[in-house]
Formats: structure tokens, C-alpha cells, sequence
């Protein structure tokens, strides 16, 4: 019988100390995230300090993947970058680790090894941030990156939204290549029609986005190809009636076909959708 309630009372004592224990890591993660917190709420009135040294003391007794990134957060958040690369290389590999080995080399001024990180976490938004810096003075590179981008992005099955962004952005840069070489040359045209198949790969990918697919239809129109263009541009008003870029595309390419009462019908449709569309404004400029 005595062994009988010393068995239960041990058990009790280790469930009490579990609570205990579950409720300071609990309050300790409330105090970390207080400032997310609405005003005068409980988790804002604990000191972040204490949530700190709570998992400080989890991180010797028992490291934890949550703490171990935690306590790199807080640290980077303290401008502690030794202590964040610490906390952070004590991670299993994963594109967790890797953002945060990305921020440590930023905090650092280690622009390339902060992108190569940020290639291998898949931080689309980082990369391409870092092609767009790179495009004022050097297109072509911004182009190579996003393209690397791209590749990662395709070879880990991403969402193939993401892949498309990445695509669009390739296209944007291709244009940018193009218009710095000789106007009329072969090598603009070359540059041009990657453009498109960027955009038109971009459009298959996620094929209800209008945004694509009026971007792709430009590009066709940029390069006289009026039928592939006016195709787009009905595929993006199909997707979204109330496109007014889309509906004044159309107009476009009917007025390039010699049908201008088709494209005054089609400029008061876009108008009543929005008159400040930036097609409705080059139809208009076209009508003149």
C-alpha cells in the first residue's frame, strides 16, 4: 500500500513539475512575443528578459530546434550577430537555417555570402531584391540571378506561383538587356523575344493570373505579332472582365489592324473599368 501511494505521489510531483515547467516556457514565449501583442494585454507587461533567460536555460538542458532559432532571432534582434551564427549553425540543415545564416551575413556586410544563403533558404523576396539592386547597373546579371533563382525554385516543386513570379521577373530584366544594345540589332531582337518566352512560360505556369498574361501579351505586341498578342490579351480579359489593361490591349491590336471603330468600342469598355489603366492611356495616345 505505501508503495502503492509513493508511485502515485512521485507520479503527481513529476506532473505538477511538467505544468510548471510547461508554464514558464509559455509565459517565457509570451514575453518574446509581447510586442506583437495587443496594448495592456498580459504577454506586455513580462519583461523579454525573462523569456530570455528561460530559454536560455532550455538551450543547456535540452536544445531544442524552437529554441535554438529563438534565441538566433532575439540575438539578432540585439544586433548580437556572434551569438545569432551560433545559436543559428546549431540547426539541422533546412531553409530555416539557412535564412537565418542569410540575416547573420547581412548584419555583416557579406552581401554575396548573405545571397548564397538566401539562394539555398529559397528567399525569393531576398533574392529578389538583391537581382533588382543589381539591375541598375547590370541587367544582364540581375537576369542570370533571377534565372538561378528560377531553377532552384522549379527543382524543389515550389508553388508554381512562386516559380511564375520568378519568370516575370526574368522577362522584365531581358527587356532591360534589350533596350542597352543597338536598336534594331539582331541581339535586341534576341534579347526581346527571351523576354516573351519568359513571360509566356510565366503564363503557363499560373494561368488564371491576368497579370502574366497582359505581360506577355505586350511583349508579342512589342514584336509585331499581332495575333499572338491580341490571343493574350482576350486569354487575360477571359481571366479578369473587369481588366481595363486587357480590354485596351485589344483595342490596340484591333487599331494595328486597321479596325479603329473596333477600337474605340473596345477604349469605352476599358474607360468604364478604369480610365487611368496605363493600356487605356496608350490606346488613347494611339486613337489621337
Amino acid at each position: 500500500m505505501r508503495r502503492f501511494v509513493f508511485l502515485w505521489a512521485t507520479v503527481g510531483a513529476t506532473g505538477c513539475a511538467l505544468l510548471v515547467a510547461l508554464a514558464f516556457v509559455q509565459l517565457a514565449s509570451d514575453s518574446l512575443d509581447s510586442r506583437a501583442a495587443a496594448p495592456g494585454t498580459f504577454p506586455q507587461r513580462i519583461s523579454a528578459r525573462f523569456g530570455d533567460a528561460v530559454y536560455g536555460v532550455l538551450d543547456a538542458l535540452a536544445p531544442a530546434s524552437y529554441v535554438e532559432s529563438t534565441l538566433a532571432e532575439r540575438a539578432l534582434e540585439r544586433g548580437d550577430v556572434a551569438s545569432a551564427q551560433r545559436y543559428a549553425v546549431r540547426l539541422p540543415a533546412s531553409p530555416g537555417r539557412d535564412e537565418l545564416l542569410a540575416r547573420v551575413a547581412g548584419a555583416r556586410g557579406q552581401t554575396q555570402l548573405a545571397l548564397e544563403y538566401s539562394l539555398a533558404a529559397f528567399d525569393s523576396d531576398a533574392v529578389q531584391a538583391a537581382a533588382q539592386r543589381l539591375a541598375v547597373s547590370d541587367p544582364k546579371a540581375a537576369y542570370d540571378l533571377e534565372r538561378l533563382l528560377e531553377l532552384r525554385l522549379s527543382r524543389r516543386a515550389t508553388h508554381p506561383d512562386a516559380v511564375a513570379e520568378a519568370q516575370l521577373q526574368m522577362g522584365l530584366f531581358a527587356n532591360q538587356v534589350a533596350w542597352r544594345k543597338v536598336p534594331g540589332s539582331e541581339t535586341q531582337r534576341a534579347w526581346l523575344r527571351i523576354a516573351l518566352s519568359d513571360f509566356e512560360s510565366a503564363v503557363a505556369l499560373a494561368p488564371l493570373s491576368e497579370r502574366y498574361a497582359i505581360a506577355a501579351a505586350n511583349q508579342a505586341d512589342l514584336l509585331a505579332e499581332r495575333s499572338r498578342a491580341e490571343a493574350l490579351f482576350a486569354r487575360a480579359a477571359e481571366i479578369d472582365p473587369g481588366s481595363a489593361d486587357a480590354i485596351a490591349g485589344l483595342g490596340v491590336v484591333a487599331l494595328q489592324n486597321g479596325d479603329r471603330t473596333a477600337a474605340v468600342g473596345y477604349l469605352n469598355r476599358a474607360r468604364a473599368l478604369d480610365p487611368r489603366a496605363l493600356m487605356v492611356r496608350a490606346l488613347e495616345r494611339d486613337l489621337r
